[in-house]
């Protein structure tokens, strides 16, 4: 008899090259290696704040389902950090300056979609942020520090003060996956639901790309 694959390694093995994707976009890719500025670094915090406010306000019309509520905790809010960093970065009037690119609006929607009616597809877009701002998130706060000089100002999105140990909370969470007792129709469900979040982020990224394109013309 066939072993049984753990549903939090099933969701990783059949994603990773949705997620490989993602993280190859060519907006990152200069971001990451220094060919980026502070207003591309800007501009992506800016598109964060819509993605988060909407995730996060679906956190709390979630938070009594007897599925999702495991997953949410006050330890994972990112967007009293996203207020701060663009405080910072952009100002008292941040609010002002910035609005969603047409990509983050179509994922907005897409979060409350969702979380009106399904707790798995809240799960998979909740999965796919955090568990990638624990991860590769931390990679980012270091380089955007030695880029732009900054110390814990304008990075706070990146930092979890309250997760002391993340590779212990990631792996907290993946048990939790396991947990779910969802049928195999569904974890398939959940599992595309994630590779929709990665295009997502795969088309935001283009999106921030051609709106700096648009800048410079």
């Amino acid at each position: 008899m066939a072993a049984v694959i753990p549903f939090s390694q099933a969701l990783r093995e059949r994603t990773w090259s949705g997620h490989g994707d993602s993280e190859g976009a060519g907006f990152m890719t200069d971001l990451m290696s220094g060919k980026g500025s502070r207003d591309d670094y800007i501009s992506l915090v800016a598109q964060h704040f819509f993605i988060y406010e909407a995730l996060e306000a679906a956190a709390e019309r979630m938070k009594n389902d007897p599925v999702a509520a495991a997953f949410i905790t006050p330890k994972l809010t990112r967007l009293p950090a996203i207020e701060a960093d663009l405080q910072f970065l952009l100002g008292d009037d941040w609010r002002e300056k910035i609005s969603p690119l047409p990509t983050t609006e179509r994922y907005v929607q897409r979060i409350r979609e969702v979380a009106a009616t399904w707790n798995g597809g809240f799960i998979a877009h909740h999965y796919t942020r955090y568990l990638g701002d624990l991860s590769g998130g931390q990679i980012i706060r270091t380089l955007m520090q030695r880029q732009f000089g900054f110390e814990t100002n304008g990075v706070g999105f990146y930092l979890f003060g309250d997760i002391a140990k993340p590779k212990e909370f990631k792996e907290t969470y993946r048990t939790q996956l396991d947990a779910v007792d969802w049928s195999d129709e569904e974890r398939d469900r959940v599992i595309d639901e994630v590779l929709v979040a990665y295009r997502f982020n795969t088309e935001l990224f283009l999106d921030l790309a051609d709106a700096k394109a648009a800048q410079v013309a």
